[in-house]
């Protein structure tokens, strides 16, 4: 579990291909305080880490993960959003982030105001309770944000100097694709009124 705060960018190192899978070595200034089996959030897919050098750590991402994540377009040279598992006693200053990345969406444009960014992402729904509302909690590459102008099929989040800045934010551009993970407070929602809409309907 995550709260979406990115620590900082890690750099790829190595990328390995292994049949459908992918080993990706990177390197990160906390590389000395991993271990082997620890759970990091990559673009905000969870991974695990299975090998350590002095300076990088390698993680595994199987063939489902690279279908359903950017992780598959990674290069050498690379940033990656990079976040440790979220501590029970930590205060939560962002939200809830499983590191279970649901789809990809492409960034469609981005403009300037007065300091700050505006970022716009379309994608096309692969399940029905992947949505966003007005004011609510999304994953973008593993940054939890706000979610503004919210569409059925887009919605903008507001980028502030310093997320620019700490995290990938600053690579993205018109064309680029991210990972998204919609809340799952409304995933819940979504299904535990479906369910009490389709109950009332065996009813009638």
């Amino acid at each position: 579990m995550f709260a979406g705060i990115v620590e900082e960018t890690a750099r790829v190192v190595e990328l390995e291909k292994d049949k459908g899978n992918l080993h990706i070595t990177l390197t990160c200034s906390f590389v000395k305080d991993l271990k082997i089996d620890q759970s990091i959030s990559h673009n905000g897919v969870c991974l695990t880490v299975v090998k350590k050098g002095d300076n990088t750590y390698t993680v595994t991402a199987v063939k489902e993960t690279l279908e359903k994540s950017n992780l598959g377009l990674l290069q050498k040279g690379d940033p990656v959003n990079v976040e440790r598992s979220l501590r029970i006693d930590s205060l939560l200053d962002g939200h809830l982030v499983q590191g279970h990345v649901d789809q990809t969406a492409v960034c469609t444009g981005v403009r300037e105001a007065e300091g700050s960014w505006y970022y716009t992402f379309e994608y096309e729904p692969s399940r029905e309770d992947y949505i966003t509302v007005e004011k609510g909690s999304v994953s973008v590459n593993g940054v939890s944000l706000t979610v503004v102008n919210s569409k059925e099929r887009s919605f903008e989040v507001a980028i502030i100097p310093y997320t620019w800045e700490v995290t990938n934010f600053h690579a993205i551009k018109k064309g680029t694709v991210v990972n998204l993970e919609f809340d799952i407070i409304g995933k819940y929602i979504h299904r535990i009124l479906k369910q009490q809409l389709n109950s009332l309907k065996k009813k009638i």
